[in-house]
């Protein structure tokens, strides 16, 4: 099986492989030569220069390289390729089987408009929204408003909260309308965007399906997605502090029907928004397997890699729905290389020194190690850490103890931002919605880190230890310094607890 990813995805499908029995195939690009997946794998082929869309873009280099090294399979892991028909559709010419839903559902779930209308048909609740919107903003304008404001702008072929946009009067909707539309034809080469109502303080919950091509199709328990950033995750549970059992039940059901209603095959996430009110409304499907997969194998004991490399194979579900059984609670902190405290910029750099967390309930899923250069070129993700408890406040002191434990020297990362998110009274008392970092600014001030002091302490010592050495090679005893110590030169200010 060829692997047509990088990073932290890669490593992980090509562990599930090796525990099945399969050779595995890496793909790199320049700046990934030395990277941690190509290592993993029993081989490795270049696919071109560092931009993604000169290497893991470029589909005829994928199945260059895949046929090179008799590949009978390829997963795409997420991201890059994954949810592209086109190249799902290019494995199938090629007589190679793609690890992932069939390119004609990918093609009626990726077009978002298509999509609501699809689940609108199969009686999948919708958020009240537009068609396609024209290119004259006058129509727009009127579509907003039999809508009401606020509304939200959104890309056809979106995803990863690229050319959305909150339009909250009827004064702001040109420039945003621009905006959005720029965004979109940047990210997706298509410029196309439709409006949707905007739901106040919604809460982003998705379900996990796995179906197979005989037409069975089971949902694995929801996951709460609603601490993100820039409309982009960061923290994600499984399973949700906001949903009951009939709901899940109600819910569950309702993506199992979204997914039969398209075709579906494999592993994919239904998509919903929760209203403030207890509503429920379809948002989107991802044709994939999602960045937070982890936690709903922690708890549901079902390895959702393993399941798309049989279901691909032609194989049945693992388990009937009825057979479906969660125990604890799991959650996920995306460790990514990014600076919380200047609006996310992004960090690359090399990564100087590395500790990763473990323990009882620990579960690190990474892609990097000491002395890896982070590329700029691609996903900030450096890393998915998990922790399962009995119940939601174990498995969170089981994350913030993790989170302690971890160390990433050379380049700002989210470590200290996830440390107060676990600490933050809302969050734990499950008080989320996707703007939970807007109405909490303060977990994205600069504090003070708790091992700022042990760093201070290690920083002078080294100072001390070369002015003995300078000392010593200029034929001056330790005893004989002619200068303050480094300790006295330092101020010693600030180190004690």
């Amino acid at each position: 099986m060829l692997i047509a990813n990088r990073g932290e995805i890669a490593v992980r499908v090509i562990r599930a492989c090796h525990e099945m029995g399969i050779r595995t195939v890496a793909v790199y690009s320049d700046a990934d030569r030395e990277a941690l997946h190509v290592r993993y794998a029993h081989e490795a082929r270049r696919i071109g220069p560092p931009p993604a869309a000169d290497s893991y873009l470029r589909i005829d280099r994928i199945l260059d390289a895949a046929k090179e090294a008799g590949a009978e399979a390829i997963h795409p892991g997420y991201g890059f390729l994954a949810e592209n028909p086109a190249f799902s559709r290019a494995c199938r010419d090629a007589g190679i089987v793609f690890i992932g839903p069939p390119p004609e559902a990918m093609e009626a779930l990726g077009d978002k408009v298509r999509a609501r209308a699809i689940m609108a048909a199969a009686g999948v609740p919708v958020v009240p929204g537009s068609p396609a919107l024209p290119a004259d903003p006058r129509e727009a304008a009127r579509a907003a408003s039999g809508i009401g404001y606020p509304v939200l702008l959104k890309a056809a072929a979106g995803g990863g909260g690229k050319g959305m946009r909150i339009v909250r009067r009827e004064a702001e909707l040109g420039s945003l309308l621009a905006q959005a539309r720029g965004e979109a034809r940047s990210a997706f080469g298509d410029d196309t965007v439709f409006l949707e109502r905007y739901v106040e303080r919604p809460r982003h919950i998705e379900v996990q399906i796995l179906a197979d091509a005989g037409g069975r199709c089971i949902h694995l328990g929801e996951r709460e997605c609603s601490i993100q950033r820039r409309h982009q995750k960061l923290i994600e549970e499984c399973p949700s502090p906001a949903v009951d059992e009939a709901t899940r039940r109600r819910i569950g059901d309702l993506a199992v029907r979204a997914a039969r209603a398209s075709g579906y095959v494999n592993a994919g996430t239904v998509e919903f928004l929760r209203g403030a009110d207890g509503s429920f409304y379809f948002m989107e499907v991802n044709a994939r397997l999602q960045v937070e997969h982890p936690i709903t194998e922690l708890v549901y004991g079902v390895d959702l890699v393993k399941a798309q490399i049989d279901i691909a194979a032609g194989g049945a579900l693992p388990l009937q729905q009825e057979e479906v059984a969660s125990r604890g609670h799991a959650i996920e902190c995306r460790i990514i290389a990014e600076d919380p405290a200047r609006n996310f910029m992004p960090a690359p750099g090399t990564i100087r020194g590395l500790r990763t967390p473990s323990g009882p309930g620990i579960r690190y899923d990474g892609g990097t190690f000491a002395g890896w250069t982070v590329p700029v070129y691609y996903d900030p993700l450096l890393s998915k850490l998990c922790a399962w408890g009995r119940d939601r406040i174990e498995a969170i002191d089981r994350m913030a103890r993790a989170l302690d434990e971890y160390r990433i020297d050379g380049l700002e990362t989210s470590i200290n931002l996830h440390r107060k998110i676990m600490a933050h009274p809302a969050f734990r008392a499950g008080d989320l919605h996707t703007g939970f970092l807007e109405e909490h600014p303060e977990l994205l001030r600069v504090a003070d880190d708790p091992w700022l002091d042990e760093i201070f302490v290690v920083a002078v010592a080294v100072e001390h230890f070369r002015w003995v050495e300078a000392e010593s090679a200029r034929g001056h005893g330790a005893g004989e310094g002619r200068r303050a110590s480094a300790w006295r030169w330092s101020g010693a200010r600030g180190w004690k607890r």
